[in-house]
């Protein structure tokens, strides 16, 4: 398995635009974890898992749930589960829907952590940055799966790998 990770563009139609060209095909899928600020019409949204932010006006479903690789992917924005209080909400959430990794947004910073055989990945926004990172300009993550580990590699806007953030997580 492997799939990005991407949110909060908030209409920065051009980057998400070369996030397709350069993986479309060479992923399982990318996941764009809400306010894109795209019309649902928007050719772009056919080639996305996406889901609707709290700045989205498009028809996007409130969160997906897709099995990869014998893995289930929550995909939500995390608005509704209050993400900026803190993780109980998405996690009780995401364990009622028997999820395995869990990608959301919302608050704009990049985060992985691995609890209780649960992986939960947010990208941080692609567009407008915030916490530690906020330097790097805009961050999306890849997520890999071999036999025994997932690795969550976060990369800039100009598509190279962020020194130390990539995490490994043993399951």
């Amino acid at each position: 398995m492997k799939i990005v990770v991407v949110s909060d563009s908030h209409g920065d139609r051009a980057i998400i635009q070369e996030l397709v060209n350069k993986y479309a095909g060479q992923v399982d899928a990318i996941f764009h974890c809400g306010d894109s600020e795209l019309p649902a019409d928007d050719p772009l949204v056919s080639q996305l898992r996406i889901v609707q932010g709290n700045m989205d006006f498009a028809e996007f479903p409130d969160h997906l749930v897709q099995e990869i690789s014998g893995k289930r992917i929550l995909l939500t924005h995390g608005h509704h589960q209050n993400v900026n209080g803190g993780m109980l909400n998405l996690e009780l959430y995401a364990r009622s829907l028997s999820a395995d990794i869990v990608l959301f947004g919302h608050t704009h910073q990049l985060g992985a952590v691995f609890d209780d055989q649960m992986l939960f990945v947010n990208p941080g926004s692609i567009a407008y940055p915030r916490g530690q990172y906020a330097g790097l300009g805009g961050t999306y993550a890849i997520i890999s799966m071999d036999q025994r580990n997932y690795t969550v590699q976060y990369y800039n806007r100009q598509f190279e790998p962020v020194a130390n953030l990539e995490l490994r997580f043993p399951f």
